[in-house]
Parts: C-alpha cells; sequence; structure tokens
C-alpha cells in the first residue's frame, strides 16, 4: 500500500483513495454563490497557547454508525452562532445516529444539512446551546506560503481536541475525493494528523482556518509519517455556503475516463453516457490542450477544469488517427453521488 493516500476517519470500513488516473475527469473549484466572510488577517500572528484557548471549543468530535455494531469517529469545527458545523463527507457518509460531542462532554444530536462527497465535505446542524457555540473563522488558503506554521486541532484515535504542530510542506497538491473527482489546490502539511483528525481545522498563524485535514499519505503503516493534505479552505467556505444554501454544490465536469499517452496528451478511455464530452462528440480523442494550455497528463487536465465552472465552453485540441482538430464542450454539473 505504500504511495496510497488514506482518510482518517477512523472506521471498520475505510475509503482508500488515491490519483486521478483513470476516473471520470472533473474538479472541485470555489465556486457557485459568494462566500462568507474570511477572517481579516491579525497584525501578528497568535501563540499556540492563546490559538488553543481560543478554537479549541469550537472543534468538536463526530460520532456515527455506519453499519450495526461499527462506530465512525471525526472531528469537525464550528462555522457560525446557527450550530452549523463543517466536517468531511467521509466522515459522516452511510452513517446513522450523527452526534456532535462539545468540550465539557456534552453530546447533541445532528442532522445533515448537506453532503458533498465531490469536495469530501459536509455540513452538519446541531441545536446546541449559544454557550456551546464557539465559531472558528475561516482564513484565505489562496495565501498559504510553504514554510509558514500550521496547526491542526481535532480528535486522533479519540483523543479529543488534541492540538498537533508543524509547517506547510507544499501547496497546489492533487488530491482524490471519495467519488473520483479531484480536489486541487489541497495543502500539504507534516503537522502531525491521525485517524479521528477526519474533517478537523488546519489552523494558520493567527488562528484561523486555512484547511480541513482529510488524508494521510500511507506508507508502511497506517497512521501518521509526516505527509497529511488539508482541502483548502476557499473551497471549504464556498461548499460549505453552497450546503447550508441549497443542500448540494456544484462542480464543472467533463464527463470522460482518461489514460495517460506520454508524448501525445491524455486519450479519452471512455465518456459517459449523455455527459458533455458524449454530447461534443468525443470518442477515443487524444486531448492535448485546453483553451491553448498544453495538456500532457490527467492532473493537468483536472487541475485545468478544476478553476471553471458549470456551463462554461471550453476548446479541446485533439488527435485522432494522426488528424488535428479542435471540440468545443461545455462543462457539466457533476452528478451527485450515492452518498450525498
Amino acid at each position: 500500500m505504500d504511495g496510497m493516500t488514506r482518510t482518517l476517519a477512523t472506521a471498520l470500513i475505510a475509503i482508500l483513495v488515491g490519483g486521478a488516473a483513470g476516473g471520470v475527469v472533473g474538479a472541485i473549484v470555489a465556486g457557485g454563490d459568494d462566500p462568507a466572510p474570511v477572517a481579516a488577517t491579525a497584525p501578528a500572528p497568535s501563540t499556540p497557547i492563546a490559538t488553543y484557548r481560543r478554537d479549541a471549543p469550537g472543534i468538536v468530535q463526530i460520532t456515527s454508525s455506519p453499519g450495526p455494531g461499527e462506530t465512525s469517529l471525526g472531528s469537525g469545527f464550528v462555522i457560525d452562532s446557527r450550530g452549523d458545523i463543517v466536517t468531511n463527507d467521509h466522515v459522516v457518509a452511510g452513517g446513522t445516529g450523527i452526534r456532535v460531542g462539545f468540550s465539557g462532554g456534552a453530546s447533541y444530536p445532528a442532522t445533515v444539512v448537506g453532503m458533498d462527497a465531490a469536495s469530501d465535505l459536509a455540513v452538519l446542524h446541531v441545536d446546541a446551546p449559544a454557550s456551546k457555540l464557539h465559531p472558528v473563522a475561516f482564513d484565505d488558503s489562496a495565501k498559504v506560503q510553504v514554510g509558514e506554521p500550521v496547526y491542526a486541532i481535532g480528535n486522533p484515535f479519540g483523543l479529543d481536541r488534541t492540538m498537533t504542530a508543524g509547517i506547510v510542506s507544499a501547496t497546489g497538491r492533487d488530491i482524490q475525493a471519495p467519488d473520483g473527482l479531484t480536489i486541487p489546490d489541497a495543502i500539504q502539511t507534516d503537522a502531525a494528523i491521525n485517524h479521528g483528525n477526519s474533517g478537523g481545522p488546519l489552523l494558520d498563524g493567527q488562528g484561523h482556518v486555512v484547511g480541513v485535514t482529510s488524508q494521510i499519505q500511507g506508507g508502511t503503516v497506517d497512521a501518521n509519517v509526516g505527509v497529511g493534505f488539508a482541502i483548502p479552505s476557499d473551497t471549504a467556505r464556498s461548499v460549505a455556503q453552497q450546503l447550508i444554501a441549497h443542500g448540494t454544490a456544484s462542480h464543472p465536469w467533463l464527463g470522460v475516463q482518461l489514460r495517460a499517452t506520454p508524448g501525445n496528451g491524455v486519450v479519452v478511455a471512455r465518456v459517459v453516457p449523455g455527459g458533455p464530452a458524449d454530447k461534443a462528440g468525443l470518442q477515443g480523442d487524444a486531448i492535448v490542450a485546453l483553451d491553448g494550455r498544453r495538456i500532457s497528463t490527467t492532473a493537468q487536465l483536472a487541475d485545468a477544469v478544476a478553476h471553471l465552472r458549470p456551463g462554461d465552453t471550453v476548446r479541446l485540441d485533439t488527435v485522432r488517427d494522426g488528424a488535428h482538430g479542435t471540440v468545443s464542450v461545455t462543462l457539466g454539473n457533476a452528478p451527485q453521488s450515492s452518498s450525498s
């Protein structure tokens, strides 16, 4: 299992995710309705102690039952005074009896506001006293820089509200969502995250959310090896807003399965019947460029699609049987998976 990424909810049935090759090409983009306000950047970094004291009360433990006698454990964080909570889709997908635990031992039943497997995000709602609701503010993940300090607070192995520290190891990583779509611009960190951290916040030096912890890089052990990934806050903030407003989120979708061909772009191995590529007549073509941007790998195509919106029309430069051509495709909205 070397080189495999893993989701972080503790459960008897794990969702394993890997690269984008062979998947149905679509991607997550921070679009949709106007996002919630972003926290103003503080003039000076917060100390780790101050960050923990301020933010830990807003971090929650989420439990659900994915099957008889099974318990899934994850993390989440309060985002407003109404009782809305962000977590990972894979923390609650297929689960029943969802409960949210706060500091001090209080626990409340939760309802699902919306789930989005395409971004591995979900929003829950609890009717909890105002004294229990301590919203944690989002910050702009696009401003995150490699080397800056970050903190993760969550419930690894059920150890509630554990804080770990590290740095941003890389930005702009691609990770794969539970439904096979690509989540671009993920933040890589060496802050220790383990099973049970799923859905908790990755905080910047000011104590604001820049990511939602989601996956770890698997090696010979199924635990932290210093390579973890967080869904960027710009995506999380936008998707959460869409889920609260509409119960669903929209994502650009091409509707193809691909195989890489070194030196000749990526080849359309299959089109989804009735999908955007099918309607445009793509079948067995090699895609070598999108809107003039050279395409050599499936990841490059997924990234190019990621920064567009459903309804956008793109120009694909193609090669079929040695003949060059151009195809216009109007992107669709990625179908909702069964878990959302």
